[in-house]
């Protein structure tokens, strides 16, 4: 059996160190690289090819849910296993839309952690108790319609907050991203929706009908 290669990213280096040399305990398991941010992480799959990455939703460069995008557009094979502090509802529901497989939280046993990344490893989706009811309204969640087709979901879902009238910095805090991440959507939904400014923006989404309360 050949052995089940994983990518670890988390920007707690103590946190870090410690699941590496739990997994690297493991027979069949090996720790082929480590990162402590989003663009850290996806280099690291793009050049390691790892089977999975176990990903924390909260690191500097754009959050643990831009990684796992990143990993899918990119083609590769690896499954994402997220490992985070973090159950609200919102966060689980953007893991699984950007294609997390499992959803654990970092109070899990030594044991839960290698049996979700086996689990992974073998597509099967896996979530700690705890937020599995977060899971199931993540996964039947249908959310505002989008009536802009030209938006990305993220893109969609930092529009609708806008129009809700939370700020950059509530929308990072919420969603688990970067301040800079969200100014980004920001000027990329001005562009694509073709007005001046976030106003105009939001204007704009209230006459289609577009809200996302809390």
């Amino acid at each position: 059996m050949s052995e089940l290669r994983v990518v670890i990213a988390d920007d707690h280096h103590v946190f870090r160190m410690g699941l590496h040399r739990l997994l690297d305990s493991v027979p069949g398991i090996s720790v082929v690289a480590e990162a402590a941010d989003t663009p850290g992480a996806v280099a690291a799959a793009r050049e390691h090819d790892p089977d999975v990455a176990i990903i924390d939703l909260h690191m500097p460069g754009g959050g643990g849910v831009d990684a796992t995008e990143q990993i899918r557009r990119h083609g590769l094979r690896t499954r994402v296993l997220v490992l985070t502090m973090h159950s609200e509802h919102v966060m689980v529901r953007q893991a699984v839309r950007a294609g997390a497989r499992g959803y654990l939280l970092k109070d899990a046993e030594p044991d839960e952690i290698i049996r979700a990344v086996r689990a992974v490893h073998a597509d099967q989706a896996i979530f700690d108790a705890a937020v599995a009811d977060r899971m199931l309204a993540a996964l039947t969640e249908t959310g505002p319609a989008n009536p802009f087709p030209q938006l990305t979901e993220r893109e969609f879902d930092v529009l609708a907050r806008l129009a809700a009238g939370q700020s950059n910095q509530a929308i990072a805090a919420r969603i688990g991203i970067s301040l800079k991440t969200v100014q980004n959507h920001v000027s990329n939904v001005l562009l694509k929706l073709g007005v001046a400014d976030r106003a105009q923006a939001v204007a704009k989404a209230r006459d289609a009908g577009v809200h996302r309360p809390g």
